[in-house]
């Protein structure tokens, strides 16, 4: 198929792995997510339900839980896994526990990566895992390090751990070939993150790109750190992995520098969130040699931008420096027909507990009640295929 023959429309492909059960609970869902005030609600009282010990495990596992996670563990999240590899889309397992703060959640964070990792060697159903730096190292301390303030002794030991934690990790990523993605986090952090990540990448991406970092490009300084990184690759030869998406953080980001006093690093507007995000494909792809790139977006046009571009440098289909990735359970309609069209295509498939998973999954729904037209592009695509679905019923029994 070439590029120009993709298209985004074919809900029969989009759903072909869901029952029509699963297809009913997925609508039901996104008609609650549709509404803001209802997701502050529940989330509110969600937070609240589990701080007083209220049996909320259960509703939750089979509701919102069900749509966005893989299962409570690595083996849990197998037939997910498998059922996607089925359709030739990969899964990006990621543990998603947050809001952990002593050094025995960071280890055993660190200890469930290097299993995700041994999953992954030689599995192609897993091409990638990743990483949060705060699923192993304390935020106060990552803030200390992004301001440049001098350590203390016992600061000094702890970050010394924090490195040691990433260092293991790396080099286990790096002779099993599993390629890993450090995820974007807040700005106040990311300054910290992007220091260690440029470190990992320059020990560990001689030969092709096995650590990669993520950029918001919500932020407007993400083109020029794109550009200076991109020099530096290039000045101490090593490949650099990308991965670009539009950003998680943007209430958080705006309220903080309203409060505090300091221009916020979130774009004035969409608009300019999009020309970045395109401006990046088109640096990363023009560099294809010695970049690595996902592009982890929802957005239909970009997503074209992107094949357009690859169609313009002619960059093969299924080149492996080139991924496209979604969210599990949504944008089912994207990763479904780039799969068809022979794209290397990912699921970011995060699992973990029910009550640990909670902030990403408050984060998700907050998120996409935000994301204009989001919910409704993807009622509309569920809609269509129930009414597809029962016309071939009806054809198939008027035969």
């Amino acid at each position: 198929m070439s590029n120009s023959e993709v298209s985004f429309e074919n809900t029969e492909k989009a759903f072909i792995t869901k029952d029509n059960q699963e297809l009913k609970h997925s609508l039901w869902l996104f008609k609650l997510m549709g509404n803001p005030t209802l997701v502050k609600i529940f989330s509110k009282l969600i937070i609240f339900a589990i701080k007083i010990g209220l049996p909320v495990r259960l509703p939750i596992k089979l509701t919102i839980f069900k749509q966005f996670c893989g299962g409570e563990s690595i083996e849990e999240s197998k037939h997910i896994v498998n059922k996607l590899n089925v359709s030739n889309i990969g899964s990006i397992l990621d543990y998603s526990v947050e809001g952990k703060e002593n050094e025995n959640d960071f280890c055993n964070t660190k200890d469930e990566i290097l299993k995700i990792i041994k999953v992954a060697e030689n599995n192609p159903a897993i091409p990638y895992t990743s990483l949060k730096i705060t699923g192993i190292a304390r935020l106060s301390l990552l803030e200390k390090l992004n301001s440049k303030q001098e350590l203390n002794k016992e600061e000094i030991l702890e970050f010394q751990k924090v490195r040691e934690r990433l260092i293991e990790i790396c080099n286990s990523a790096s002779s099993s070939g599993v390629p890993i993605y450090f995820d974007a986090e807040e700005s106040w952090i990311q300054d910290a993150i992007d220091t260690l990540a440029e470190e990992m990448m320059e020990i560990n991406n001689k030969k092709t790109a096995i650590v990669l970092t993520t950029l918001q490009m919500y932020r407007w300084d993400r083109i020029d750190y794109l550009k200076g990184l991109l020099q530096k690759a290039q000045d101490k030869k090593f490949s650099i992995g990308i991965k670009l998406v539009r950003g998680a953080y943007m209430e958080k980001e705006n309220l903080r520098a309203s409060q505090l006093g300091y221009k916020s690093p979130i774009q004035s507007n969409k608009e300019n969130t999009d020309i970045d995000f395109d401006k990046a494909v088109d640096i990363c792809l023009e560099n294809i040699d010695i970049v690595t790139l996902c592009a982890g977006t929802h957005n239909e046009a970009s997503t074209m931008h992107l094949i357009n571009k690859m169609a313009e440098l002619k960059i093969s289909n299924d080149h492996p420096h080139v991924y496209f990735s979604q969210l599990y359970g949504m944008s089912d309609h994207i990763t479904y027909n780039l799969a068809d069209a022979g794209y290397n295509v990912t699921k970011y498939l995060p699992y973990g507990p029910v009550k640990s998973v909670m902030p990403y999954l408050i984060r998700r729904a907050e998120e996409n009640t935000g994301i204009s037209g989001q919910m409704g592009r993807e009622l509309k695509l569920i809609i269509e295929e129930k009414s597809r679905r029962q016309n071939s019923k009806l054809l198939s029994a008027a035969k």
